[in-house]
């Protein structure tokens, strides 16, 4: 169900002249273009105006079958057609976004321990991420890293899809699916070179 990788897309690291959205846009191209098949857009700076603008040029840029997820806001994933929403602990409940977007989207959900991802595990979420499992750079106030144990220990407590994130490379990338994840959730290693940082992902990640 899940594809390896699993990128992000966060705005605030696409920097450049120009229109934000044409950013998201022409990075996504690039993303696609590597061999990604899921996408995350991730906006933890802007209202909702922008990422509505943004989320809209996303699925604007991408066929139909490239499968695009909203982070925290299921009422912007219905507003620009997307496939799925994925919440944290601090954001709406799995059940909560489930009765927003509806049986036929994805719900994701993130959690920090074992417990939570058990927890979440007996909701009606699609898959469950676990994180962060390597040190990371992409969140201003970080959760505890957990490392490839909480990996293995999630693996081995729930049957749902299991994302891991947070710190991973594509040098960590294999430890993390021997691990017991299905896919890795990766932002800053893409950013640069992305067509090329993504195939070179699947490569290790086969």
């Amino acid at each position: 169900m899940l594809p390896r990788l699993y990128p992000i897309i966060d705005p605030a690291l696409l920097l450049g002249p120009g229109d934000q959205a044409a950013r998201v846009a022409a990075f996504s191209h690039e993303l696609v273009e590597g061999g990604a098949t899921l996408i995350q857009y991730r906006n933890k700076t802007d209202g909702g105006r922008q990422m509505l603008t943004d989320a809209r040029a996303l699925r604007q840029a991408l066929s139909a079958d490239i499968r695009l997820i909203m982070n925290d806001r299921a009422d912007l994933c219905l507003a620009a057609d997307f496939d799925g929403v994925h919440v944290g602990q601090d954001d709406l409940s799995p059940e909560s976004a489930r009765l927003i977007v509806g049986d036929a989207l994805w719900v994701g959900v993130s959690t920090h321990t074992v417990g939570q991802a058990i927890a979440a595990s007996k909701t009606s979420a699609d898959y469950i991420a676990i994180g962060p499992v390597f040190a990371t750079a992409s969140k201003e106030n970080p959760d505890p890293v957990v490392g490839l144990e909480s990996v293995r220990a999630v693996r081995a407590a729930i049957r749902k899809p299991l994302v891991a994130i947070g710190g991973i490379t594509r040098s960590n990338a294999a430890s993390v699916i021997e691990a017991g994840a299905d896919s890795v959730a990766v932002i800053s290693d893409l950013v640069h070179d992305p067509a090329k940082s993504v195939a070179a992902f699947l490569r290790v990640l086969r």
